[in-house]
């Protein structure tokens, strides 16, 4: 990684001009995204504009801390800019190599009566976006805080299209129905989760979100009068303190994804490059791929099979099965409604005398784990983070010593400051004996993969799972509505795989053998269209082989070199192009919706292509599990037109002659 900072020349007379006027701007690289900043009768006040259009009208700033609040008799010291080029490699992710380029603006506040505190108000422009957050320096006079409220105003200018997921409180799993309403419509004082999307009519959209998560609470918007203010997640037992921490600290970075259109906002690695480098020295340990998750299928193994259960000739089955296919994790989780691990609780819930490093009986680990890597294949498990927790440290060095792999960390339900601590000083330790981390029940990601690229993935969205027992299921209605929202912040975990689809009238809940909406070629343009570095293989062995579409899911990869955004009409279409290697996958997915897309093959570079295709059939408003497969020749000045069924979608895998 290289940098470059540059101290503005006229800093000096920035500073006579801050104290004249109270006011200072900071626009992005190429101009169009401007952050503005003043004291108004001191107190800090911001706005953004975006192509000369005022999309943050101006917004207060302020902190309410046991001992008063830091918003009035406030005085601007000797502002910092700098401009800054960096370059990085992420080890998982939409993009290998990132470049990022920004101006950064420190502003330092300092009070002009007692307790004389100082506050800096940091400031990072980009082209696609902005990030703001409160750093405390040391200071003599102030050594610790305790932050009751973080008021930071998001006054949005006229009444942009809001598509959020809004929730009771803040013990949540983040598992949803997106709403999609005017923002003069949203109700007072009701949790919206982030990233939250504002659709302009001028087709400008802004996403807020957070980035770098640590020793905080996690963030919300709720709409308090005619603007959005910052809800955090209070500590538990009480209602009142959300933040305590020792000087000097430093918040998470409130982020704005700003663009014309939805792409420039897909596209972006804001959020990563707004956290601190990686922290791992040797990564050679660490693989991304994809898993199976036999609880899913209901843990179904073929009827020959000799005493099922959990126990080394069901973990056989099915990491025969991944060794066949490429696939490169078997998750060990439950049989029979219990856990792998000895546990005393009910419902998955662990009891007083839960001990994940003792398996059930008749289960060995150490002798799964051997099996498991003699054949090229890693043991996963999963384990409730409250049946872990208490026993971290001996937990993971005894995972270790099996020779497992990762695991699923689930039921955390929680963002306040003690949960985002307890996940932190999980994926440290995780890192420390060799384990990857898959977040379920958990918030959204904030880029900490960037320095701790063993967490793979998070869940924090409504998924196939709930096929298991929601009688309405999982339609491609939602679907469609992740890469516009959640999946904005990062890495999103479904449970995919199912090829069992069936039309909207014959759909049920089922627990075992789940069945899907959407067709099969929507189910397999998931695995494009979702970011994630861990994708799920869900369903049973003989679910796949010999099934049309199973070798694409066989071949496709988890982490990507490049992405681009090739269509994206919010909630309606979406069509995204990866490229990994000198291979590039395409995945399209469409709400209820039939249509016809046309697809340009400009973002490819010269050449000649084979691409293999997999596309919905004349017939699947009856079966929708039939496909056309075809392979044909692509060069990058051709168009295809490609026949899309409702709830339906496409894949091409593109090689290069």
């Amino acid at each position: 990684m290289r940098s470059r900072s540059c101290f503005f020349i006229g800093c000096l007379l920035l500073s006579v001009l801050l104290h004249a006027q109270e006011t200072v701007t900071l626009a992005s690289p190429n101009g169009k995204l401007v952050f503005g900043f003043s004291l108004v009768d001191q107190q800090p006040v911001y706005t953004v504009q975006f192509n000369h259009h005022t999309i943050i009208r101006p917004s207060h700033l302020s902190l309410v801390f046991a001992n008063g609040s830091f918003q009035r008799s406030l005085h601007i010291n000797t502002p910092v800019s700098t401009d800054t080029v960096v370059h990085y490699e992420l080890f998982a992710g939409k993009t290998k190599t990132v470049r990022t380029h920004y101006k950064q603006l420190r502003i330092p506040l300092e009070e002009q009566v007692a307790p004389y505190r100082k506050l800096d108000l940091v400031v990072r422009v980009f082209d696609d976006g902005l990030g703001f957050r409160y750093e405390y320096p040391e200071q003599k006079n102030w050594t610790n805080y305790t932050l009751l409220e973080e008021q930071t105003v998001f006054a949005l200018a006229g009444d942009p299209v809001v598509h959020t997921l809004f929730l009771p409180n803040y013990t949540s799993s983040h598992e949803g129905i997106y709403s999609n309403l005017p923002l003069s419509r949203v109700k007072q004082d009701t949790l919206m989760d982030m990233p939250t999307l504002f659709e302009f009519p001028d087709h400008t959209c802004v996403a807020i979100t957070e980035a770098a998560l640590l020793d905080y609470a996690g963030m919300y918007l709720a709409k308090e009068g005619d603007h959005l203010v910052s809800k955090l997640s209070p500590l538990p037992g009480q209602n009142a303190i959300k933040v305590n921490a020792s000087l000097p600290h430093r918040s998470p970075w409130r982020v704005l994804l700003v663009g014309e259109g939805m792409a420039p906002l897909m596209e972006s690695n804001i959020i990563t490059s707004l956290n601190e480098p990686c922290a791992l020295p040797d990564l050679s340990w660490l693989k991304p791929g994809k898993t199976t998750f036999p609880w899913w299928n209901g843990n179904v193994v073929p009827d020959t099979l000799n005493a099922p259960g959990n126990n080394f000739v069901t973990a056989q089955y099915y990491i025969d099965f991944c060794a066949r296919n490429g696939i490169e994790y078997h998750s060990v989780v439950e049989y029979g409604l219990h856990q792998w691990y000895k546990d005393d609780g009910i419902s998955f819930m662990p009891g007083p005398h839960a001990d994940v490093t003792t398996p059930v009986p008749g289960l060995d680990m150490k002798q799964v784990c051997d099996y498991a890597k003699q054949k090229g294949v890693g043991i996963r498990v999963w384990v409730h983070w409250a049946a872990l927790y208490p026993k971290l440290d001996s937990a993971f060095a005894v995972f270790e010593r099996w020779g497992i792999s990762g695991m699923m960390v689930d039921f955390m339900d929680r963002d306040d400051q003690l949960m985002v601590n307890i996940q932190t000083e999980i994926l440290q330790k995780a890192a420390a004996h060799h384990l990857h981390i898959q977040f379920h029940g958990a918030y959204k990601p904030t880029g900490i993969n960037r320095t701790w690229p063993n967490e793979f993935t998070r869940e924090g969205t409504l998924n196939y799972e709930a096929d298991k027992w929601n009688p309405a299921g999982i339609s491609p209605n939602h679907d469609i509505s992740i890469p516009f929202t959640r999946m904005l912040a990062g890495s999103t975990d479904y449970h995919l795989g199912g090829f069992r689809a069936v039309p909207k009238d014959k759909f049920r809940a089922q627990y075992t053998r789940p069945l899907m909406l959407g067709t099969r070629c929507h189910m397999l343009a998931m695995y494009v269209v979702l970011e994630n570095y861990l994708q799920m293989v869900c369903d049973y062995p003989a679910a796949y082989e010999g099934q049309e579409g199973f070798s694409f899911i066989r071949n496709v990869p988890t982490s990507w070199d490049e992405t681009k955004v090739l269509n994206a009409q919010i909630d309606q279409y979406v069509c995204i192009a990866r490229r990994k290697d000198k291979d590039w996958y395409i995945g399209a997915i469409t709400n209820h919706n039939a249509r016809q897309p046309v697809i340009s093959f400009d973002f490819l570079p010269a050449g000649n292509y084979e691409a293999e295709i997999y596309n919905d059939a004349p017939d699947t408003g009856k079966n929708p599990n039939h496909l056309v497969h075809r392979i044909r020749s692509i060069t990058p000045g051709d168009h295809l037109t490609v026949a899309v069924a409702a709830g339906g979608g496409f894949v091409m895998h593109l090689r290069k002659k």
